[in-house]
């Protein structure tokens, strides 16, 4: 079919004949708009749009399949967007020189959006490991305050951060905020200074060793005395029973105490007496002494 193309055309004049477009490039007229095997080719040149293996392509270059550059690739924008269906992806950087080390950033499908923003208040972001949780980070912490401690990270006000482990004790120094619970674990040459006794109203009259070492009773009507929560055997354990009116009525002490002399002491009807018992086989047998007699 014949082609009657426009007489003294201008340099880059376009000429369209059946929907395909021809340009005039000062000395002849080139295939400008040709559509050549959609399928793998599409030259739509009403929106100034080329697809590969895409015959609708929706941008500028419109690629369906793998894509390779050989050269640099240069993109300019105020967005680049990367998509996946893959929960893992991984965008794989070989650096300055082609080898076997490659560097491998792999893209987790979050929960929530996410933003990250590289690089650091310092300019770099320096990883010793491939474990970010055992990495040292170059950054500098002086602007946190000294002290602080954040998810078991504490900053010390310089660039070292310190990973916190919470089953580990501080090697000295140290104010405790709270109570210490030892749960019968050995505690190996302490020097004790300053200490106290935790001292509580015997209830229910029944010594009860968990509650405290040293414990007060006054003595209303006839009672019979109890000693629970002693020391298991090979452990000694002692308390301090501080009885006020103790011969007022009868009070019964427990078959397991031994007294000293092989008889229960006389107490004072009205007054303090003080008594300390001691156990080395897990309250089977409890000594039993009278340490102040008639207390004021």
């Amino acid at each position: 079919m014949a082609i009657d193309f426009p007489n003294s055309p201008s340099t880059g004049a376009l000429h369209t004949v059946n929907g395909k477009q021809w340009q005039w490039d000062s000395e002849k007229w080139i295939a400008y708009g040709v559509s050549l095997a959609p399928d793998v080719l599409k030259v739509d040149s009403g929106n100034n749009r080329v697809g590969i293996n895409q015959t609708s392509p929706a941008y500028s270059l419109d690629v369906t399949g793998t894509a390779r550059i050989t050269g640099d690739l240069t993109v300019q924008g105020t967005t680049t967007t990367i998509e996946s269906a893959a929960v893992n992806t991984s965008l794989i950087f070989e650096g300055a020189t082609a080898d076997s080390y490659e560097t491998t950033l792999t893209l987790v499908d979050p929960t929530a959006d996410r933003t990250i923003t590289l690089p650091n208040n310092t300019g770099t972001v320096a990883l010793t490991t491939d474990n970010v949780a055992s990495a040292t980070l170059a950054a500098t912490a002086t602007a946190l305050a000294t002290g602080r401690t954040i998810n078991g990270v504490s900053f010390d006000g310089t660039a070292n951060i310190t990973v916190v482990d919470s089953t580990m004790l501080p090697l000295a120094g140290g104010t405790l905020s709270g109570t210490v619970d030892a749960a019968d674990q050995i505690v190996q040459r302490p020097v004790m200074k300053d200490y106290a006794e935790t001292k509580v109203a015997m209830a229910a009259h029944a010594v009860d060793l968990s509650l405290g070492n040293v414990q007060t009773y006054t003595l209303s009507g006839n009672q019979t005395l109890t000693f629970t929560n002693p020391p298991a055997t090979g452990s000694a354990g002692s308390f301090t029973l501080i009885v006020t009116n103790g011969a007022s009525a009868t009070l019964t002490w427990p078959g397991s105490v031994d007294w000293a002399g092989g008889t229960a002491p006389t107490l004072t009807a009205s007054g303090i007496d003080i008594l300390t018992f001691t156990t080395i086989d897990g309250g089977t047998i409890w000594y039993g002494f009278l340490a102040g007699a008639d207390m004021k």
